[in-house]
C-alpha cells in the first residue's frame, strides 16, 4: 500500500469520524420546551447602511410578537419604513460600521428592562424569531445566536452559499453542536445581554466581532445559547460567484485572526471530499474508495438530518443530498483563495491588517488604491 492512499485512508477515517460525532449529537438535538412565563419587552436594532431592494422589504415586514416591541433601523440614510419601524440616524467612525451603528444606537435608546436584539437587515424577521432568541437571555444566557438559514436560493451561485450554511458542518447547528471551548456565533441575529453589550462596546475596531464577542464571554464563564428559531435570509438570484467566494475567503482570513488554531482545520476536517475522490481516482485504490464512499455517505445523513432541523414545510429534502457538496466545494475554493492572505482584509473599500482576535489597524497607502 504506498504511501498516498495510507495518508488518503487516513485522512478519510479522521474526517468520517469528525463527521459521524457531529451527526450523534445532532440526532440527540431535541427542540427546549422552555420559555419566559410572559414574552420579555424588546428593542429590535437593525443596523444597515445602504438596503437593498430585498432588504427593504425585510424591513417593512409585520413582526407579530406577543410582548412589547420596538424596531428600530440604525442608518445613515432614511429608508422608507411602516409607521411602526422607527429610524435612528447613525454615521459612525468606527472601520466596523455595524458595530458602530449598535454602539451609537446602545448609548442613545433607553433599554432598561428590555432584551436588545440586533439583527442584520438580510434577515426576514418573525415574533417566533424575536421570542426564540429573547427567551435564553432572559433565562441567564449572556447571548443568544440564531443560525441562518438562506432560503429561495435561484442559481448555482445561491445554492452553493445556501449548501454551505444549512447542509454542511459550516451550519451554525452543526458548528455549535461541534464547538470546543467558545461557541460559535452568527452575528446576523443576537440577543444581548448587558454583559454582553459591555465587551461589545471595546469591537468597534474588529472584524469578526461575532467570534471575539464569544471568545470574551466564554472567557469570563457566560453562556452562549443557540436559538431554536433560525434566521431565515430570502436569498433570490445571487448573479456572480465573486459574491459568495468573497465573502468566505474573508471569513477564511477572520478565522486566521481569530481562532488561528481552527485555520487549518477547514481543508482537513470541512472540506475534504472533493480532493479525496480525487486522489482516490488518481491513486486507482479500491481500499481508498471505499473509505471516500463511507465519508460521502456519512456526510450526506449530516445533510440530512441538518435539512429536518430546520423544519420548513415544503422544503424538497433532495436538495440537501447536492447542496452539501456544492457547499464543500465553495468553501475549498474560499480556502485556497485564502492562502497568503490571511494578514489582510478589504472591507468597504479600504485594505486593513488584521491583528490577533480580529482587530482591524488601516494599512495605508491602500494595497486597494484607495477608497471604493
Amino acid at each position: 500500500m504506498s504511501a498516498l492512499v495510507l495518508l488518503g485512508l487516513g485522512w478519510a477515517v479522521l474526517a468520517t469520524g469528525f463527521s459521524a460525532v457531529a451527526l450523534a449529537r445532532l440526532l440527540r438535538a431535541r427542540r427546549s420546551t422552555t420559555r419566559a412565563v410572559s414574552p420579555p419587552p424588546v428593542l429590535l436594532l437593525r443596523p444597515v447602511d445602504a438596503p437593498t431592494p430585498r432588504e427593504l422589504e425585510n424591513l417593512s415586514l409585520p413582526v407579530t410578537y406577543a410582548g412589547v416591541l420596538e424596531q428600530v433601523v440604525v442608518s445613515p440614510f432614511r429608508p422608507r419604513l411602516p409607521p411602526d419601524v422607527r429610524w435612528l440616524p447613525s454615521d459612525p467612525p468606527t472601520p466596523n460600521r455595524k458595530v458602530g451603528h449598535l454602539l451609537y444606537a446602545l448609548g442613545t435608546l433607553p433599554t432598561g428592562g428590555r432584551v436588545v436584539l440586533a439583527v442584520d437587515a438580510d434577515v426576514a424577521v418573525t415574533g417566533e424569531l424575536v421570542e426564540a432568541l429573547a427567551t435564553p437571555v432572559v433565562n441567564g444566557a449572556s447571548l443568544c445566536t440564531a443560525p441562518p438559514l438562506p432560503v429561495d436560493a435561484r442559481d448555482l451561485a445561491g445554492r452553493a452559499m445556501a449548501g454551505l450554511l444549512r447542509y454542511t458542518h459550516h451550519s451554525f447547528r452543526a458548528l455549535h453542536a461541534m464547538s470546543a471551548g467558545a461557541k460559535a456565533v452568527c452575528g446576523k441575529a443576537l440577543a444581548l445581554s448587558p454583559a454582553a453589550r459591555t465587551e461589545l462596546a471595546a469591537l468597534g475596531d474588529h472584524i469578526g466581532e461575532d467570534l471575539e464577542l464569544s471568545k470574551r464571554l466564554h472567557a469570563r464563564g457566560l453562556d452562549v445559547a443557540l436559538s431554536e428559531v433560525p434566521a431565515v435570509v430570502p436569498m433570490g438570484v445571487v448573479d456572480s460567484w465573486n459574491i459568495p467566494l468573497s465573502r468566505f475567503t474573508r471569513w477564511m482570513r477572520v478565522l486566521a485572526s481569530h481562532r488561528p488554531a481552527l485555520y487549518p482545520t477547514v481543508p482537513l476536517l470541512f472540506t475534504p471530499t472533493v480532493p479525496l475522490v480525487v486522489l482516490a481516482v488518481v491513486v486507482g485504490s479500491p481500499v481508498l474508495s471505499l473509505a471516500v464512499a463511507v465519508l460521502a455517505g456519512v456526510r450526506t445523513l449530516l445533510a440530512l438530518r441538518l435539512a429536518a432541523l430546520d423544519g420548513l414545510v415544503g422544503e424538497r429534502r433532495w436538495s440537501a443530498l447536492t447542496g452539501w457538496l456544492a457547499g464543500e466545494a465553495l468553501l475549498l475554493a474560499a480556502f485556497v483563495g485564502s492562502l497568503g492572505k490571511s494578514g489582510t482584509v478589504t472591507w468597504r473599500g479600504y485594505t486593513y491588517a488584521l491583528r490577533p482576535g480580529g482587530r482591524m489597524v488601516r494599512v495605508w497607502p491602500e494595497l486597494t488604491g484607495g477608497p471604493g
